[in-house]
């Protein structure tokens, strides 16, 4: 069937039967990984000793790693469909099955597992039988609005103590966006949220008419309360900033438009880069490299520490975790010898140089180190590193190439 051969009617016709299609494939799907984190859960089966398969069974839960890798996923992503698809399977069999007759979409069903999984499993229960037939004509918001009040209405004393967790939990968030952009916020309790913002908005209202929109204002006042009026109040200077970026010299001196690269978000625009590298107080601090192979020119093989040249070079070229799906930056991880140092003999191999080194995030180190199902080996001219799964699936994970 062609889309083309439809009428407006029929194409909406389509489309809605699509949808529902597409709402048993996400149970099917919501299914096999409860199976599959509830076979990384369980105890090894009789008869299952000290081999591998006991190993993975009982002592290990690798179901994050390996959902991850296969679908391309952040591994904090595949923990929560795991965990959404156990709560549905164990908890909202209801739930699970109007999704499987195509009767509500996967984010109405997730709504229901993540909100009540605070709740007891009866009162969770209750919550489902609320708005089990007032779902299939609901939009993914209101049914999140609707178990957010049946979860307080169930358990008003659990939600004021969740609350108080909350506000313990208060953090700012920092978050990359496309074209050089960020966005930059707080999880705070909400009426402070509410205050804050007539705050801004009664700054971004002093501009005046200048030129620029509203929004524009508003977003200019955020800076311009945080950066420029509290550090002046405070005696601040815009050095005591720390900005790292990572960029050619040629773009730098402006003979080439590139991009460079800003720790913890990416890439930025040549123009960005500048601003931050020209900027008072700035400064420079320069990375030989060799340029047919990349490899830094300054290293010492035979320690096992790498010098601070070396470590700014990993970090830079890898940007992030090794693991195939993890995005922990380079900055927070180990820095892994993928070939083992010998600290007895270190002339033997195993050398502290960036072509042996990797960043591994603390668990994903671990994961390589110590589970005796997971192997990686490193291509020293690529950079991609091959990961080996218990199942025998293997992943591969490369390095940003900079300019791509």
């Amino acid at each position: 069937m062609r889309s083309e051969w439809l009428s407006p009617r029929g194409r909406i016709d389509a489309l809605a039967v699509v949808e529902r299609h597409l709402s048993w494939l996400q149970a099917k799907q919501v299914e096999l990984l409860a199976a599959i984190g509830a076979h990384a859960d369980a105890p090894p089966p009789d008869g299952v000793g000290g081999d591998l398969d006991g190993l993975f069974l009982g002592e290990w839960d690798c179901a994050v790693e390996e959902v991850a890798c296969a679908l391309k996923l952040a591994g904090s992503t595949a923990a929560q469909r795991l965990e959404t698809a156990r709560l549905l399977r164990a908890r909202h069999p209801v739930t699970l099955g109007l999704l499987r007759d195509g009767e509500i979409s996967y984010q109405q069903a997730r709504t229901v597992a993540e909100q009540c999984a605070v709740l007891a499993v009866d009162a969770a229960g209750r919550v489902e039988e609320a708005l089990v037939e007032k779902m299939p004509q609901q939009a993914a918001g209101q049914t999140r609005a609707a178990v957010r009040r049946q979860v307080h209405r169930v358990d008003p004393a659990g939600a004021e103590a969740r609350h108080q967790q909350r506000v313990r939990e208060r953090k700012l968030l920092s978050y990359p966006q496309d074209d050089g952009m960020a966005l930059f916020g707080a999880v705070l309790p909400a009426q402070r949220a509410a205050v804050m913002e007539q705050v801004v908005e009664a700054y971004a209202v002093g501009y005046g008419d200048d030129g620029r929109t509203l929004d524009q204002k508003r977003a200019d006042a955020l800076y311009d309360l945080v950066v420029e009026r509290a550090g002046t109040e405070a005696g601040l200077g815009g050095a005591s900033a720390v900005v790292q970026v990572t960029v050619p010299l040629d773009v730098l001196m402006g003979l080439d438009d590139g991009p460079g690269e800003l720790k913890g978000y990416g890439p930025i625009a040549a123009s960005q880069v500048r601003e931050v590298a020209f900027a008072a107080g700035s400064v420079w601090r320069r990375l030989l490299v060799q340029p047919e192979n990349g490899l830094l020119v300054k290293v010492d093989p035979l320690t096992y520490r790498p010098t601070a040249d070396t470590v700014r070079h990993v970090v830079a070229r890898d940007q992030y975790c090794a693991f195939p799906s993890c995005r922990m930056p380079a900055r927070r991880c180990d820095l892994d010898h993928v070939r083992p140092f010998d600290h007895e003999r270190p002339e033997r191999g195993g050398s502290t140089t960036p072509s042996n080194l990797q960043p591994l995030c603390r668990r994903h180190h671990r994961l390589k180190t110590h589970h005796p199902g997971w192997r990686v080996t490193r291509d020293p001219h690529s950079g991609a590193a091959v990961w080996t799964a218990p199942t025998g699936h293997r992943y591969v994970n490369r390095p940003p190439v900079r300019g791509e």
